[in-house]
């Protein structure tokens, strides 16, 4: 049985070959000639020629009379979809590509009063005696999410936290002095990152960076997380730190696409 007898009856063909027209820009081949689109999408010249045209009417594509390539306005057909993701799911390929590349479980939380509520999670191996899970909360003085996420808030509100919170010793490790954490907050605005020793857990160091929203806020946070038997802690901020920071970027872009449209 051949493909075109396994298509519905609904299935649009002059649809397929306008999106086989766009799909064959790419990085590689940026500018294409009549002649090259209709070799790589298998189209008649005179087919080719009209959905080229088509899609410089319609301002999807620019050309100098000779050569055709791809407009900005290319990019609307990715917002519409980019716009109706959530957080969790623009963030997930994303983490997913990290975790890939770095061997090491990521998260993604959120603030909510006091704790941090994680929101995307992608595991490699379980280094907590506490499962986590999309849903699981976390006390934020001692995470470092939480961190980079208290570093965020406006003073007023931060006066306030460390004038409540309970900042109970979760293990040896765990910063529970208000001043402390007020000085470790300061730095980590001031650098962007936040690192956590054991003091959520003996045995687990983790690494935070903010993502940004609209307007440059900080929504959210992306951490990855090591056992401690990786490395020191300055050895994962040098190994983790990069690839977490350009992750934290992408899903901003992927964000602020969506949101711009």
């Amino acid at each position: 049985m051949t493909e075109e007898t396994t298509r519905s009856p609904e299935f649009v063909q002059s649809l397929e070959r306008g999106l086989a027209v766009i799909r064959a820009f790419d990085a590689e081949h940026p500018q294409l000639t009549l002649s090259d689109v209709a070799r790589m999408t298998g189209l008649t010249r005179a087919a080719a020629r009209r959905f080229l045209l088509t899609l410089v009417e319609l301002g999807y594509v620019h050309t100098d009379g000779r050569l055709f390539s791809l407009r900005p306005r290319i990019l609307q057909l990715g917002y519409a979809y980019l716009s109706s993701l959530s957080l969790p799911e623009v963030a997930q390929p994303h983490m997913e590509a990290l975790v890939a590349q770095v061997h090491e479980s990521c998260s993604v939380s959120v603030l909510d009063g006091p704790e941090v509520v994680y929101v995307a999670r992608v595991p490699t191996k379980r280094i907590m005696t506490v499962g986590i899970s999309v849903g699981t909360r976390f006390p934020a003085y001692a995470t470092s999410m939480g961190r980079v996420l208290l570093a965020a808030q406006p003073a007023e509100w931060l006066d306030d936290y460390l004038a409540r919170a309970d900042l109970r010793p979760l293990t040896r490790r765990t910063v529970t002095d208000p001043g402390k954490l007020r000085s470790a907050l300061k730095k980590i605005a001031t650098q962007g990152y936040a690192i956590v020793d054991q003091e959520l857990e003996e045995g687990l160091r983790s690494l935070a960076a903010p993502i940004r929203g609209d307007n440059d806020s900080v929504i959210a946070a992306v951490n990855v997380s090591a056992h401690a038997s990786r490395g020191s802690s300055e050895t994962i901020r040098k190994e983790l730190l990069p690839p977490l920071l350009a992750t934290a970027g992408r899903i901003e872009e992927d964000l602020r696409a969506g949101l711009n449209r």
